[in-house]
């Protein structure tokens, strides 16, 4: 049973998402402060993710983010956040925050998240050479892409660019860190607006309706996301 620290402050939202998170198979230990969870995080060493609010009465779950990731904590973490504004997304994921998901929220939502979170930590600490989203499968190891049991064919560009969201699915990654991270070392620029081509590119092939993507997602004034 994979064990969730859950920072809120708020009663009756403790409640609904224990209920909810325990009916999902999650075992949940809860802190209603920054020092609760300070404590909690301190004695215990098993939790495999973190689900933390922003606005606490002693302080703030950015803060703590930052103390836990400069401590060499690589636990995953998601924000419950009352703001969708940029500059609080920015803020959360800049800190060493994984995701993030605003209030009010769907709990089908927040656990699917959860789940693609753990997913991924997963596959970084085991060294997975396969990832998997649906009927999409990417054979690391071959450096394949199969929609079912076909394969299908991409660039090395669109690979980079596939396996980067996947590796990733659920987070937002800003432009700027995807094209950070498409530079393949070899002196390839990738240009804002290449990078746009390559999105398109990839909604042609693995979207059902490219024009209505379902798993390649553009987060307004931030970037791309994968949905599971």
């Amino acid at each position: 049973m994979q064990k969730i620290l859950l920072l809120e402050d708020d009663g009756s939202l403790i409640d609904g998402l224990t209920y909810a998170l325990k009916k999902n198979g999650f075992d949940i230990e809860v802190a209603r402060t920054v020092k609760e969870a300070e404590t909690l995080t301190a004695q215990q060493s098993d939790f495999d993710l973190f689900l933390f609010d922003v606005t606490l009465p002693d302080g703030n779950g950015f803060a703590l983010c930052e103390k836990l990731r400069a401590a060499g904590s690589r636990i995953p973490l998601i924000f419950l956040t009352a703001s969708d504004e940029e500059i609080s997304v920015i803020r959360g994921l800049d800190c060493g925050g994984d995701d993030y998901i605003t209030k009010p929220f769907k709990l089908g939502e927040l656990c699917s998240r959860i789940r693609a979170l753990l997913r991924r930590s997963h596959q970084r600490n085991t060294g997975e050479n396969v990832l998997v989203s649906g009927n999409l499968t990417i054979n690391l190891a071959e450096s394949r892409v199969y929609l079912g049991r076909e394969p299908a064919e991409f660039t090395g560009a669109e690979y980079r660019l596939l396996c980067l969201l996947l590796r990733n699915s659920g987070k937002v990654l800003t432009r700027s860190v995807i094209l950070d991270r498409l530079w393949d070392g070899a002196g390839n620029f990738v240009d804002d607006n290449t990078l746009s081509v390559y999105v398109r590119r990839l909604r042609e092939k693995i979207e059902k309706n490219p024009s209505k993507p379902e798993h390649l997602i553009t987060v307004r004034g931030l970037g791309y996301q994968w949905k599971e």
